[in-house]
């Protein structure tokens, strides 16, 4: 593969998903039967992308495989072991995903080797790791998105639970107020998660009644008794009064490094992470939670989350400050009348198409592939240098070199 190519991409179908958004972006038939909740455009062997090669549909992981310095690069294949670094997402949540958090690399390594050391298959319900890799991710809104990103200051979590704090948890609040440490964050964290279920119970129903008395003083209140509809027994309702509750406008984004618990909750967004599927659960979810495990990868630091500040690096293309080294994200608007030239300092990009048309021309072969709403090409690290003519909007990832 030495041009730059059409991708197909799978669309993974999750219960939180949208029936529209995907399949709107797609030109498919909307909406959906059933909800779609991720588009994946990468070279996981969960569901690699198809790349069109000489009229032929072959997967991104056989070709990268084939002739990895053609495709990545040279430095990119040495760094990253021959693997595509990143996995480019759209994501669009129509309820809460689950609270979850992503391991280090060294823990995903460890966990990775462990549960195949123990047989559990890839694909067993109990599997936490699918992967040895971390999984950094950022988050880009393309329309207004919420999210929960962090642990908040204690004092904040203090200010909030005062309010809707039942009498089954006083004791453990009580310590938490007094001390104010990472060390009591964790174990007041760990008794509200691992108490037993009747006790959660009760628990969850007279702070959720307290709540609706403070739904105008903080969104946090809301948005608890939203996810108390979706999982009316389900610890995991505290979530909006323990984490960082954001809401992010569109063209906003955020990063999440290792060991942050979060929860997108609610929107669309472009996603770009390091190319692994590694996820453990702490609830809002029916899926497999081991709350030991999450327990061992949590930071339980308090956060403040920054929104992610981007460099306008031509006319053309804003990017997002990076915190990880697989990958950078940037949008990219091409008007009519107006060439954007790619750097030719560059390695394998991908760039999704969410609005208008435009021609990508090979500037070193005159090769042109024109692209709509919805469509996506990979431009491999041998093609030196591209240009993009027409009118449309572009989101790229890439690796920072």
């Amino acid at each position: 593969m030495k041009s730059i190519s059409l991708m197909k991409n799978t669309v993974q179908e999750y219960a939180w998903g949208s029936y529209t958004a995907i399949a709107e972006l797609l030109g498919a038939v909307s909406p959906a039967k059933t909800p779609q909740a991720e588009l994946w455009m990468g070279a996981h062997p969960k569901a690699p992308s198809m790349v069109k090669c000489d009229g032929n549909w072959i997967s991104l992981l056989e070709l990268i495989e084939r002739n990895p310095n053609h495709i990545l690069g040279k430095k990119v294949a040495e760094k990253f072991d021959n693997r595509l670094p990143y996995l480019f997402k759209v994501l669009a949540a129509a309820k809460p995903l689950s609270i979850q958090a992503h391991p280090s690399r060294d823990q995903a390594k460890q966990g990775f080797e462990r549960e195949n050391r123990q047989g559990i298959p890839i694909d067993a319900y109990n599997r936490n790791y699918k992967d040895d890799n971390h999984k950094p991710e950022c988050i880009c809104a393309m329309t207004l998105f919420w999210a929960l990103n962090g642990f908040r200051k204690i004092s904040g979590i203090v200010t909030l639970m005062e309010k809707i704090c039942p009498q089954g948890l006083k004791k453990q609040f009580d310590t938490l107020r007094g001390q104010q440490s990472s060390i009591e964050l964790k174990n007041f964290f760990q008794s509200l998660m691992t108490m037993n279920r009747e006790q959660q119970k009760q628990i969850i129903s007279h702070a959720v009644s307290n709540a609706q008395k403070f739904t105008d003083d903080d969104p946090a209140y809301k948005w608890m008794i939203d996810l108390h509809k979706e999982y009316p027994t389900d610890i995991g309702v505290f979530s909006p009064i323990l984490l960082n509750l954001i809401c992010l406008e569109p063209g906003q984004a955020m990063f999440l490094p290792a060991g942050e618990l979060h929860a997108y909750l609610d929107g669309v967004g472009i996603e770009l992470m390091a190319n692994s599927d590694n996820v453990l659960r702490g609830g809002l979810t029916p899926k497999y939670i081991d709350m030991p495990e999450l327990l061992n990868v949590l930071n339980f630091e308090e956060r403040k989350v920054n929104i992610l500040e981007t460099e306008q690096i031509n006319e053309c293309e804003c990017v997002y400050e990076s915190h990880a080294e697989e990958f950078i994200l940037s949008i990219i608007d091409v008007k009519e009348g107006i060439i954007c030239n790619s750097s030719a300092h560059r390695s394998i990009e991908m760039l999704l198409c969410t609005d208008g048309k435009a021609t990508i021309t090979d500037l070193g072969k005159n090769d042109k592939v024109v692209i709509d709403r919805g469509k996506s090409i990979i431009i491999p690290a041998v093609v030196k240098k591209y240009s993009i003519q027409g009118n449309a909007t572009f989101y790229k990832a890439a690796v920072p070199l």
